[in-house]
């Protein structure tokens, strides 16, 4: 997202270096030329933009060619109008049916095919969906991070941030995305039970410490 404002600090690093180890054993096991996706999801504030950022960095200084994919920009309502959307249809709307998933996975699909693709950028400050070119050719991984990131079905390695926004409420703030009113926070506890019904999915977690730990799944 075009203005998108990132907090890291030092443990969005130090999880990032060690998803980054994960990652490269997963890849190792993958043929040459392989276009591989890593999806990081947790709820608003987590730290979603700012693991995938770190962990981008870290490919990026290790020699992979990296691009970052946020789900926010696939939203069918623009930021402008979502407000006052859910509340004319009520929070019982708010979940992964806001998302153009055609859209989203036509674009992962051509990051896979290493193609060219027309992808929607959302600018924060005037909150209009702009249209990014991008060339995925050149492009070996793909970091994709939002809110249900992890419920794509080509995804290889799933990162889920166990935080919620009861948590997180101060970097909810900070950041000024969306106002803290009452209704909001209403949103934000639709948004919590959704991503408890994901969790199961993720291979890694990444704690209320922020420590990274496999999952049962990934064991296996």
């Amino acid at each position: 997202m075009l203005g998108d404002v990132l907090l890291i600090n030092e443990l969005h690093k130090k999880a990032a270096d060690s998803i980054y180890k994960t990652l490269l054993k997963d890849i190792s096991n993958k043929k040459k030329g392989y276009r591989f996706i890593v999806a990081i999801s947790g709820e608003s504030g987590a730290g979603k933009s700012e693991l995938s950022h770190s962990l981008a960095l870290l490919l990026k200084k290790e020699g992979q060619r990296v691009k970052i994919l946020h789900t926010d920009n696939y939203y069918k309502i623009p930021p402008n109008l979502r407000t006052q959307w859910r509340k004319d249809h009520g929070v019982k709307h708010v979940g992964t049916n806001e998302y153009d998933w055609k859209l989203l996975n036509r674009n992962i699909k051509e990051f896979k095919e290493g193609r060219e693709a027309l992808m929607p950028c959302i600018d924060i400050v005037s909150k209009q969906t702009d249209k990014l070119i991008t060339d995925f050719s050149d492009i070996d991984i793909l970091v994709v991070d939002g809110l249900y990131a992890i419920k794509l079905k080509t995804i290889d390695l799933r990162v889920y941030i166990d935080l919620t926004y009861h948590e997180t409420k101060k970097n909810i703030g900070k950041r000024g995305k969306e106002n803290s009113d009452a209704f909001r926070f209403e949103v934000l506890e639709m948004e919590h039970r959704n991503m408890l019904a994901l969790k199961p999915r993720a291979d890694l977690i990444v704690n209320k410490s922020y420590e990274v730990e496999e999952t049962e799944k990934a064991m296996v």
